[in-house]
């Protein structure tokens, strides 16, 4: 789907906050709510939005910890090792990597207990893996939602 300026604006407003009401992004934008709604739905059918979702705090639902985790993957076991790793609770971002580490999860934990527990209880002990490096994050400075616009 080709994207016009009008389109990029209706996606930066949603972006910023999903729950804007059509009506609101149309007085904003100079347009009739009904072209939003059209608008809007085009790029839901297209999956230029690929759904709203509620940002919540890890802190303020009991995840203290977040970490970055780099894996080496054995050759010929990647679907595999993927596949167990989306059924752990705490990863929360799988990113297949080049360089050092073939994935990088992003995972939340408790406290720092809890993380080396699913460090090594759930994932060091996997099959498929030869190497891991665990980087707590110690703050956030920024974190942009979606991309660019």
């Amino acid at each position: 789907m080709e994207l016009d300026d009008t389109d990029r604006e209706i996606l930066r407003l949603l972006q910023a906050d999903a729950r804007t009401p059509f009506s609101e992004i149309a007085r904003q934008i100079d347009m009739s709510s009904a072209t939003v709604h059209d608008r809007v739905g085009r790029m839901e059918e297209a999956g230029v939005i690929e759904g709203y979702h509620a940002a919540v705090d890890p802190k303020a639902v009991g995840y203290g910890v977040s970490a970055l985790v780099g894996l080496r993957v054995e050759q010929g076991r990647e679907e595999d090792a993927l596949d167990r790793l989306r059924e752990i609770e705490g990863v929360r971002a799988i990113h297949l990597t080049t360089g050092e580490w073939d994935v990088i999860l992003r995972v939340v934990a408790e406290d720092t207990d809890s993380l080396r527990e699913l460090m090594f209880e759930r994932i060091a002990n996997m099959d498929g893996f030869s190497r891991s490096q665990t980087m707590i994050v110690l703050g956030t400075d920024y974190e942009a939602e979606g991309p660019p616009i």
